[in-house]
């Protein structure tokens, strides 16, 4: 059966006209997004997996290797089994940093643009054999179509047939690659292309498998019994197994999944069903097995058939002796769609791989035009090469090997990367030295074991050493592939082992590491707002492109250009690296970041970003099990329990950054907790931003009832902090504080303490009675001289100064009784100079209108010169009670004496009796509300804990001492110590 070269052409192109559509179509949102973001459409693009080489080599396979072909899906499907644990950390690092690459990935965990360029170098070199295999196909399946029809062309050019058909579908499916690929956007249109070709060609192959089962054989039954009838065809299938190839062809095929460039870039750095990978666990094994189902069938029914063609071939081969020409072109779109998902995508994981790490840290762009338009031309060329360089080795290669050969040759080298792979998770002690020696090592021997030999044609390499002839060549694979990969790992092991790894390398280990929830390190930037991003980042981008990808950060992240929190500072910086890595690769991001947006040099020690671990874990959450699922439990009780308390708590960083702040804390502040969590605390609104920074930077652990004014109202607040070590920096302490909103406390105090002073007023009554009646009867018996005798104006004027004294007498009387009536209001930043002798003066006037009360002499040797800043009714309150009680415990014409002493900053007065003393027991009692010695009805039991409360908010301090006179074991002893008034002190 043959078809014309005219049909076979109309049909593939139609094939690649249908494949445009598709991702034309899906780019402008014409397919609903449930279809295109369906788990079942990136399944289905990760068959790209099964290029060409799964359509047809993995039958030659099976006839080579028997049942030890099926490795190339067990060791896939198990590597996908254990997704979670495999590729799982890789893709979670492929997302979190925008990696699109291997090379990327290599560079980001050994911090090495050398890295990055012998990867780039190595996978280029390997993957050529990979892209001639496709070509191959294509070629030889169309040729297989067309044969005697049109066996040749008689071109001047040298070319066959079979090369101007190769080079025809290079040339169209290179337009497709750089119209739907070149640019920098997440490729969905590409995706869902593939995912339709992966379901093309799964449904042709079983289709294959279905026709040799039930057309071939009659149905299973009559394959069973063909199988007994030939059984040399078993027998063929198990001798391979006990053969070393199998084992090192498991070995081959587990690498492939991840270090191969199409299957990482569209598996792990393009598809974001990986970040759910309990769902690739199964689904995608299932999609190998029905790859796999119809490779032995198939091949038994081409064995039956006798089909003339080459075992690779047999799907295609089957269906034409079977006489279907439906099901052969049907066969024959399978193994072209299956060839054009890996060429696409390889192209594009090859050029990405080239710009970013051999033309992008060479090549200087021009920053004042366009840089997207250059990237993706630049992207667009590169393309094109790759394809040219691929379709310039299958030309080179001229058809001398088969598909599996050249399979194995680009697997094997791509093998390499294994050691380096596996370390970025899982061996953190692996470092760049040891990564070159080990790739350079197992490629130099995959050069000259398989390679050299393929395009030179040499079976020998002569070492003059020894005078040896090892044989090489693809008959030697598995001797090759051991030896390569011993070698490779050994080095890599060995040397990482010898040499240190840089501070750069050894934290970018941390990061990927498996524990790397546990490594997050706050660093500070040089920048304060998400506006100065542009500014810095227009020099290397130029401004249209700095302004577009902080704008393109900034709402990835939600946030706006008014952003000043360092926290969202550091995430934006990280958001606009990723995004520049996927632009132009993880190194040249890198650099640039450094160099114009870098991180302080700290003083200190850093710290842990608790709210990047907040974060992390939000996103791991439901990934976590076991032993780390307690804990996370664990964890969110307790935040939850800080978050709930119903008293004002935040935490800060030693650099002030606020990294808590509850929701008591948010209504106590009328600040959002997500407006301030990661900002400066010198950026919160006031009046807390002065009352916390005077706090933290305070020596003092507690602050009690400072005021401060909210809504034009006092509000009264109480502090308490400590100070809390670094989880993995000694010595480094952040700070957690606790405020407490004593406002209503305040208030009711003051209303005890007017109470008191009410209560003191009735108590003084008696007493100024007394006092105003004598001035009163004297003002009487003068008026009535002064109504009998008025002849003598002299005395007249005598009698009328005398009336004069008596009411002044009066006046005062009244007006100091007023006077301390009245409690004072000032706050801090009202107090005024206030003169202690003055204070105690008229507290001890005040005191003398109490006759019935023991009668006691005041000494007053405060001098003038102590003034304070303060409230003078409220100081007057201090000593009226002080004095109060030091005259009732002292004996009748003892003394109180009030003394003095002063120094730069302080007052310190004291208070002295003659009293019996304070027992030991009662001094820390003595100053609770309510607690009296006296008598009922002789005393309140607040007078002391007012004083203490006055003294507290002059910002001073109280001690008591009794006995004040040891050697008599009598007296106590009140001494007060204020701050004094500066700008007395500055007059002085």
């Amino acid at each position: 059966m043959t078809f014309d070269l005219s049909q076979v052409a109309l049909i593939g192109i139609g094939y690649l006209l249908l494949l445009f559509g598709i991702a034309w179509i899906t780019e402008r949102g014409w397919i609903p997004e449930s279809v295109t973001s369906h788990p079942i459409t990136y399944i289905l693009s990760l068959g790209i997996f099964a290029s060409a080489w799964a359509f047809y080599g993995v039958i030659d396979l099976a006839f080579q290797y028997g049942y030890g072909a099926l490795a190339y899906y067990l060791g896939t499907g198990a590597l996908f089994l254990f997704a979670p644990v495999a590729l799982a950390p890789l893709a979670e690092l492929a997302r979190r940093h925008q990696v699109h690459s291997l090379a990327d990935l290599l560079v980001f965990r050994y911090h090495s643009h050398s890295v990055g360029a012998l990867t780039t170098l190595c996978m280029l070199c390997g993957i050529l054999p990979l892209l001639a295999l496709q070509i191959q196909a294509i070629a030889d399946t169309m040729h297989i179509l067309t044969v005697s029809s049109n066996p040749s062309l008689p071109l001047e050019t040298g070319l066959t047939f079979k090369d101007i058909m190769a080079l025809c579908y290079c040339a169209i499916l290179a337009f497709f690659t750089i119209s739907f690929g070149a640019n920098r956007d997440q490729h969905r249109g590409l995706i869902t292309a593939m995912a339709f070709e992966s379901l093309l060609k799964v449904c042709a192959l079983c289709a294959v498998g279905l026709v040799a089962v039930y057309g071939v054989f009659d149905g299973l039954d009559g394959l069973d019994q063909w199988l007994l009838d030939h059984p040399e065809n078993l027998a063929l299938l198990h001798t391979p197994i006990h053969t070393d190839s199998a084992h090192t062809l498991l070995l081959v095929f587990v690498a492939t999944a991840v270090t191969m460039p199409h299957i990482f870039h569209l598996g792990l750095a393009e598809n974001p069903l990986m970040r759910n990978s309990h769902t690739v666990t199964w689904a995608f094994p299932l999609f190998l097995l029905l790859m796999a189902l119809p490779i032995f069938p198939i091949l038994w029914a081409g064995t039956e058939l006798s089909v003339p063609l080459p075992p690779q071939y047999y799907s295609l081969g089957v269906p034409i002796l079977f006489g279907s020409p439906g099901l052969t072109l049907l066969a024959f779109l399978g193994g072209l769609s299956a060839a054009t998902g890996a060429m696409v995508i390889i192209s594009l994981a090859l050029a990405t791989m080239v710009m970013n790490h051999w033309l992008l840290p060479s090549l200087k762009l021009r920053t004042r035009s366009d840089l997207y338009s250059q990237l993706i031309w630049l992207r667009r060329v590169l393309i094109g090469a790759i394809f040219a360089g691929g379709y310039v080795f299958y030309w080179v290669l001229d058809n001398r090997f088969s598909l599996a050969h050249l399979a194995m040759t680009a697997f094997i080298e791509t093998l390499q990367f294994l050691p380096a792979t596996f370390a970025i998770v899982f061996w953190s002690k692996g470092n760049k030295r040891g990564l070159i020696a080990g790739l350079s090592v197992g490629t130099t021997i995959w050069g000259l074991g398989l390679l050299l030999p393929i395009l030179t044609g040499i079976e020998y390499i002569h070492l003059p050493l020894g005078n040896l002839n090892i044989p090489v060549g693809i008959e030697y694979w598995n001797h090759v592939t051991l030896i390569s990969l011993g070698l490779n790992t050994f080095f890599f092991v060995v040397i990482s082992l010898l040499t240190r790894q840089s501070d750069d390398e050894q934290y970018s280990a941390e990061v990927c590491a498996a524990d790397e929830l546990s490594h997050p390190v706050r660093q500070a930037l040089d920048v304060h707002s998400a506006s100065e991003f542009k500014h810095r980042l227009a020099k290397p981008l130029g401004k249209v492109t700095a302004s577009r990808e902080v704008d393109i950060a900034l709402q990835e992240l939600n946030l706006t250009i008014d952003e000043r929190r360092p926290y969202a500072l550091r995430r934006l910086r990280d958001q606009i690296e990723g995004n520049l890595s996927s632009l132009m690769g993880i190194h040249v991001a890198s650099e640039i970041m450094d160099k114009y947006i870098p991180h302080v040099t700290a003083e200190t020690q850093s710290t842990v970003d608790i709210n990047l671990i907040e974060n992390r874990l939000a996103q791991y959450r439901d990934h976590l099990t076991g032993m780390a699922a307690e804990l996370n439990t664990l964890r969110l009780y307790h935040r939850k329990t800080l978050e709930e308390l119903p008293m004002a708590v935040c935490s800060l960083g030693r650099d002030m950054e606020v990294l808590m702040w509850n929701r008591a804390m948010a209504n106590l502040t009328r600040i959002p907790t997500e407006d301030v969590t990661g900002s400066y605390l010198e950026d919160i609104p006031e009046p807390w931003c002065s009352l916390l920074i005077d706090f933290s930077q305070s020596k003092e652990p507690h602050f009690y009832r400072r005021e401060i004014e909210l809504n034009n109202r006092p509000h009264w607040i109480s502090l308490h902090k400590a100070n809390i070590e670094g989880p993995i920096t000694a010595g480094v302490y952040d700070q957690v504080m606790l405020l407490e909103d004593v406002t209503e406390t305040q208030l009711l105090e003051q209303e005890l303490v007017h109470s008191e002073r009410l209560a003191s007023v009735g108590r003084l009554a008696a007493g100024v009675a007394h006092e105003i009646g004598n001035p009163i009867t004297g003002i009487a018996c003068l008026a009535q001289n002064l109504k009998y005798d008025s002849s003598d104006p002299k005395e007249v004027l005598e009698t009328a100064e005398q009336i004069l004294s008596q009411t002044d007498r009066v006046g005062r009387i009244v007006q100091s009784l007023v006077s301390f009536s009245h409690a004072g209001h000032a706050s801090k930043t009202e107090f005024e100079a206030v003169s202690i002798r003055d204070c105690a003066n008229e507290a001890i006037h005040l005191l003398s209108l109490q006759k019935e009360k023991n009668q006691v002499l005041f000494c007053n040797d405060i001098p003038k010169t102590a003034i304070i800043a303060g409230d003078a009714q409220r100081i007057i309150q201090v000593f009226i009670n002080l004095l109060s009680n030091a005259r009732d415990a002292s004996p009748e014409q003892g003394r109180v004496m009030l003394e003095s002493n002063e120094d730069e900053d302080s007052v310190t007065v004291s208070v002295t009796d003659e009293g019996h003393g304070i027992p030991p027991e009662l001094i820390e009692r003595i100053l609770e509300p309510f607690f009296t010695t006296k008598e009922p009805g002789e005393g309140t039991g607040l007078g002391l804990a007012m004083v203490y409360s006055i003294i507290e908010d002059h910002s001073g301090h109280m001690d008591i001492i009794s006995p004040a006179d040891p050697v008599h074991n009598r007296g106590a002893k009140f001494v007060i110590t204020l701050p004094r008034h500066l700008d007395v002190f500055m007059d002085a």
